[in-house]
């Protein structure tokens, strides 16, 4: 029954969403410079998604968002189902920091760069820095917050991975707080390698502010570890399993 439902609902469901709000997103991005528009249609898009899917959402700490600041939100990746768990749940003004290559993605790419979602060139740590330096000029200038998956990317065995610094990097160069979060469950509603998603709960955890304006750079690294020990106290909770220590990963 599952499985029926999955291809006979759930999936064909999801493909129209998809391809109508992706278009959609497309025709109002000429009229929308800045890109809000295409957010909210975005997390539309993100409700229709969880609902169809049967995705059960529940958030705690929500209080602790800074409500009239910036922040760089720092999010743990297990599934592609986080994207849209955070666009339909995380009310903050933000944008993406990602992977470069989800910019040639025809219509997703579009969408990202006319939104103003920012693509990070990980192969390149001269260009990597660069991208860095002006996500963080971005969030001060626009006050948009800014979400990144310190991790790199999904992690395939669902055990938190090292954070790379960049999220730290551009917190404190834009002395924006940044904001440890965890996400619980994405990985068991869409596991790694399967495109189709089960009924389910998640839970977000968000945790208290880490404030940058008395650091430098060279505290990034402290940073960094402080916001992924954060996430790992919030997996630790809910699985009642400790989570591995981090060994020192590479710059992002």
């Amino acid at each position: 029954m599952p499985l029926l439902r999955a291809l006979f609902f759930t999936d064909p469901l999801i493909i129209l969403a998809t391809l109508f709000f992706g278009c959609l997103n497309l025709a109002v991005s000429f009229f929308d410079a800045g890109g809000a528009r295409q957010i909210s249609l975005a997390r539309i898009w993100a409700r229709i998604l969880l609902r169809v899917s049967g995705v059960r959402v529940t958030v705690e700490g929500l209080e602790k968002l800074p409500a009239d600041s910036v922040c760089v939100l720092a999010v743990n990746h297990l599934s592609y189902m986080d994207t849209p768990v955070v666009l339909a749940h995380l009310p903050l003004p933000f944008r993406f920091l990602a992977k470069h290559g989800l910019f040639q993605i025809p219509l997703l790419g579009s969408h990202l760069a006319r939104a103003g979602h920012i693509p990070v060139y990980r192969g390149n740590p001269r260009r990597a820095l660069k991208t860095l330096s002006h996500a963080a000029e971005t969030i001060q200038q626009r006050r948009i917050s800014l979400l990144v998956f310190p991790e790199g990317g999904r992690s395939h065995s669902g055990v938190l991975r090292p954070f790379t610094d960049g999220a730290a990097y551009i917190a404190i160069k834009a002395r924006a707080p940044l904001v440890p979060v965890a996400l619980i469950g994405t990985r068991e509603i869409l596991p790694m390698g399967s495109m189709q998603p089960r009924p389910g709960r998640v839970v977000i955890k968000i945790a208290d502010p880490i404030p940058t304006e008395s650091v430098t750079l060279h505290d990034r690294a402290r940073l960094t570890e402080l916001a992924r020990s954060r996430v790992a106290a919030f997996l630790e909770t809910e699985s009642n399993a400790p989570v591995p220590a981090a060994v020192p990963g590479p710059a992002a």
